[in-house]
């Protein structure tokens, strides 16, 4: 039996409840009416199958992952599935999930348009003839980015070229109605140079002209890249664990 103060039934009902945090109206599309549970100031909410994560949360970590054990119990979350949880502190699993995998990382995000970085104006919408060269400098620089060319969940891919030569890219990952920069990469040879500020601005612009907030990911160890969007104005910030069920 899930235990819980309040059944959420649908998107409207769960962003109520989240106090529509940019958090859950990123990872709650239009189309899609989930299953939510209120329980002591968390919310979580089951996604459709087929979706990673197959269930996120927001919200106070022990109710949350009190919550995930009645799914898992009652067999509606499994083994091998990923969860997106509040931060939480690794003594608060014991007894509750058994964890395969636990990745801690932040997801940021801004309403402000960023300070405009010199080179901004280099950066340019890719097409589908880009994709041999976007796949060759993800390779060779950021070859652990889930964020690739012919994965459904991209949008769209900006980058920087100097000549013929593809130098940067970020991929447009914007779902439910929040803009989401991912992948973004610079050729290691090219670093140090100011192309990611200029990338990153130019793909915050462009998620700001179409949506009310922009957002992106990035791990606690990412020191240098968490200075650089603190500077382009992502200072909101939600601690987030993606965890894979055992």
């Amino acid at each position: 039996m899930i235990i819980a103060d309040q059944v959420l039934p649908g998107r409207d009902a769960i962003l109520a409840a989240t106090g529509h945090h940019p958090y859950a109206r990123h990872m709650l599309r239009w189309d899609v009416e989930p299953r939510g549970y209120r329980r002591d100031g968390a919310v979580v909410w089951l996604l459709p199958e087929g979706q990673r994560p197959a269930a996120a949360a927001l919200g106070a970590a022990g109710p949350a992952l009190d919550v995930c054990g009645d799914l898992v119990a009652e067999g509606l979350l499994g083994s091998g599935q990923w969860l997106n949880l509040p931060g939480l502190d690794p003594a608060d699993l014991a007894g509750r999930l058994q964890v395969a995998q636990r990745d801690e990382w932040y997801f940021l995000w801004t309403t402000v348009a960023p300070p405009r970085q010199p080179g901004e104006e280099q950066v340019v919408r890719l097409t589908e003839a880009d994709q041999p060269a976007l796949a060759a400098l993800i390779d060779e620089a950021f070859p652990s980015t889930t964020s690739r060319p012919g994965d459904p969940g991209v949008v769209g891919w900006y980058g920087i070229r100097y000549g013929d030569r593809l130098v940067a890219c970020g991929a447009d990952r914007s779902r439910g109605d929040i803009g989401f920069l991912a992948g973004l990469t610079v050729a290691p040879q090219e670093r140090g140079r100011g192309l990611g500020a200029a990338l990153t601005a130019a793909m915050t612009r462009a998620m700001l002209a179409r949506h009310d907030h922009a957002a992106l990911g990035v791990y606690p160890v990412n020191v240098g890249a968490i200075r650089l969007y603190r500077r382009l104005g992502f200072t909101n910030t939600a601690t987030r664990n993606s965890i894979r069920l055992a």
